[in-house]
């Protein structure tokens, strides 16, 4: 475990064990409690709200493994599960906040430590909740850059594709289009119970102006973000569609010139087997050279000046033509 605490509006950052730690979220006015727990501990060997001295009722979510996206008001306090994306997957942070502390619980790196120092020092907030809003724009802008990130490479494979089709580019559209859904999947449940949330909180006379500005404005992102994902989404369909499409006619093209060698062979397959029996007529009346030359040879020379007349007067040979 790996405690990190930081000293507000200072923003002075400390190593720490979990008994001072708990000391400071008791006794400072303004503090900010980070805790990295290992991937692969086990979330029932004990509770991290009873390690930090919090009032543990209703808080037995808090720092728990595969905890869903979560957003909830506790009275003098709230609650939050917010999705990070964190390389190729989704890393889930537990936040508790109140007047003055945020404590954030998560497994493994979450990679919001060098922004949110960024943001710490540039921003200054002046209370814990503003810094509860800071955490939602960075975490707000991870799923904007993975986004982007995707979108970029989709638009890239479908250039490719009107290039050369190959097998890889339908492996890598199931990524994105996975990835896609990935993000739409935590991203949309954790904004629709924040907007619950912050529209309930906003309607209180109690609470402040610069909240609702800060509220709204997170609002306002939120559905930016996921309409950029929800963009990735249609992207990532209109890919799978162009390539389908592409396919399709490269498919049509093949069956054409099939078509176009039945029509010429298959008659000549015809004259080649008829005259190949064994009638009387063609063994005892078709004797001399000039018959053969007339009736075999000539019949199947016939056969392909009209079929190839006919191709070059329908709309086949003029798309062949056209699609080469």
């Amino acid at each position: 475990m790996i405690v990190t605490v930081v000293s507000m509006p200072e923003a002075t950052v400390t190593r720490a064990d979990v008994a001072e730690a708990r000391e400071r979220l008791a006794r400072d006015r303004f503090v900010l409690v980070d805790i990295e727990l290992p991937e692969e501990e086990r979330p029932e060997e004990w509770s991290v709200a009873e390690q930090l001295g919090l009032d543990a009722e209703g808080l037995d979510w808090f720092g728990r493994a595969d905890e869903p996206p979560r957003a909830e008001y506790l009275g003098d306090k709230a609650g939050l599960v917010v999705p990070i994306v964190r390389g190729e997957g989704i890393a889930l942070v537990h936040v508790l906040v109140t007047d003055r502390f945020l404590a954030t619980v998560h497994r493994g790196n979450a990679g919001l430590a060098t922004p949110m120092g960024r943001a710490l020092t540039h921003e200054r907030p002046s209370d814990a909740v503003a810094v509860l809003f800071l955490l939602l724009g960075e975490a707000l802008g991870t799923f904007r850059r993975a986004a982007v990130e995707a979108l970029l490479e989709t638009e890239e494979l479908e250039d490719d594709m009107f290039e050369e089709r190959l097998p890889e580019q339908v492996r890598q559209l199931a990524q994105l289009r996975r990835r896609s859904a990935l993000l739409h999947h935590y991203l949309r449940p954790f904004l629709e119970l924040t907007d619950e949330i912050l529209t309930r909180r906003m309607m209180s006379p109690t609470f402040p102006e610069q909240r609702q500005r800060l509220a709204r404005e997170f609002q306002t992102s939120g559905r930016l973000v996921l309409a950029e994902i929800e963009s990735l989404q249609e992207a990532t369909r209109r890919a799978f569609a162009s390539y389908s499409s592409l396919v399709a006619g490269e498919q049509n093209g093949v069956i054409n010139r099939l078509a176009i060698v039945s029509v010429v062979f298959l008659p000549l397959s015809f004259l080649t087997g008829f005259f190949g029996m064994n009638f009387t007529f063609l063994t005892d009346k078709l004797e001399s050279r000039d018959e053969f030359w007339l009736f075999a040879i000539g019949l199947q020379i016939l056969v392909l000046v009209l079929s190839l007349y006919v191709l070059h007067r329908t709309r086949i040979w003029r798309r062949l033509r056209e699609g080469d």
